[in-house]
């Protein structure tokens, strides 16, 4: 309760600046933009963006950056707690099927995890002003990207800039969208233990096969093998990460580029990155207990064990990946139900529902990457902020704030 009331209100209070400046007239519009903002969606309502002031565009972008490790976790960091309390409110905020401690202490933690997120986003910012960007653009450019945000600064988003600009957004979004846990093993000088890393080679095979895969596909299209790479790269690295940075408009692209980017909506990033959808750690976990339910019907005797990163996952796991799945696709059916008498066709309004409940941002056809959420209704817009929240606070603690028995107390 207390995470989600915190998420609510922040986004109530953090909607005030673009509505009291005017530039978002509607308060509605305003509450949309700062939800997709601090859950790092980074879908817009903004039919010019080029016409905000540098003041709006920099508090826009770093709403990305403080939602992508939590704003709760930065409190932690900040004010040492300790409590028995402390982890739960941890494990309600940051994304994932589990969540541990790098160390006992629970503030140690979360300042370990906010160092690595600052040093990453700096280093990207110097990157990105090697390039053609200015100190401006680089920073709100790497808040978009750390967060896996996407909020661009620009109608085309990140397409007028440079290759260089491109190729180091692209690294950066698929960095960001890896497990923290790994790069803590690497300062703590157990490189050879985060290489082994079985979601990490997973993460790396379906980068990179999808890519080939997309940029086989528009080769034609393009003028050549570079910038296939580098856009079919791209548009891979802001879905699976669920940036939303864009540098084509990959809603012309053939059916066969969009059905891949549009299964990697669902996919998403490593569980403990700042990224969305249903996390490439639970992906695994289930396709795990779906092989061992077929060697169970084939052997009926046999006592199957699930591993994951070569331990054994308890049954409690087990039971917590099932049961969110399940509830996955019963959200995503509300929510559809919910938005689906809007006045677009079935593929904006499916992949909207989509993008905006894997916190992804840009969708296809009415909200595909060359266009915005604008259009819909007021309703509409208040269903798809809490589609946002559910997807990053990852459902429980939005229902549960829901429940009437959660706020009763039994003596």
């Amino acid at each position: 309760m207390t995470v989600t009331l915190a998420w609510i209100c922040m986004s109530l209070i953090g909607a005030l600046p673009f509505y009291l400046s005017k530039e978002i007239p509607s308060y509605v519009d305003a509450f949309f933009e700062t939800v997709s903002g601090f859950t790092t969606t980074g879908s817009s309502i903004l039919t010019d963006v080029e016409a905000m002031s540098e003041g709006l565009l920099f508090w826009r972008s770093f709403t990305h950056w403080l939602g992508g490790m939590g704003v709760l976790v930065f409190l932690m960091a900040v004010i040492p707690s300790d409590s028995d309390r402390s982890i739960h409110l941890l494990r309600a905020e940051v994304p994932g099927p589990t969540f541990g401690k790098f160390v006992p202490r629970i503030s140690k933690t979360a300042k370990i995890l906010y160092v690595i997120y600052i040093v990453l986003t700096a280093v990207e910012a110097i990157f990105l002003l090697c390039g053609d960007m200015n100190l401006f653009e680089s920073l709100v450019h790497a808040f978009g990207t750390a967060g896996t945000g996407g909020f661009g600064i620009k109608g085309d988003s990140i397409a007028s800039y440079s290759s260089y600009s491109q190729w180091v957004i692209t690294a950066f979004m698929l960095i960001f969208g890896l497990n923290f846990n790994l790069y803590f093993l690497v300062i703590i000088k157990k490189v050879k233990a985060a290489l082994k890393s079985e979601e990490l080679w997973t993460f790396i095979i379906l980068v990179a096969v999808a890519t080939l895969a997309i940029a086989a596909n528009i080769y034609k299209t393009v003028s050549g093998v570079e910038e296939a790479l580098r856009t079919s790269a791209f548009q891979v690295a802001t879905i699976v990460s669920t940036t939303g940075y864009a540098t084509a408009n990959f809603d012309l692209w053939p059916n066969f580029s969009k059905g891949i980017l549009f299964v990697l909506m669902f996919i998403g990033g490593c569980a403990g990155s700042t990224a969305g959808g249903l996390k490439l750690a639970r992906l695994m976990v289930i396709f795990k207990i779906i092989k061992r339910e077929f060697r169970h019907m084939l052997h009926p005797r046999s006592v199957g064990v699930v591993k994951v990163e070569g331990k054994r996952v308890s049954d409690e796991v087990l039971k917590s990946v099932s049961a969110y799945f399940g509830l996955y696709i019963i959200c995503m059916f509300i929510i559809f139900l919910l938005i689906c008498n809007e006045p677009f066709d079935f593929q904006s309004n499916i992949s909207a529902v989509a993008a905006c409940f894997n916190n992804v941002g840009p969708g296809f056809g009415a909200v595909g990457p060359a266009m915005n959420y604008a259009g819909y209704s007021a309703f509409a817009k208040i269903v798809l902020s809490f589609a946002m929240l559910l997807g990053r606070l990852e459902i429980y603690p939005i229902v549960f704030a829901f429940i009437p028995s959660t706020w009763s107390r039994k003596k």
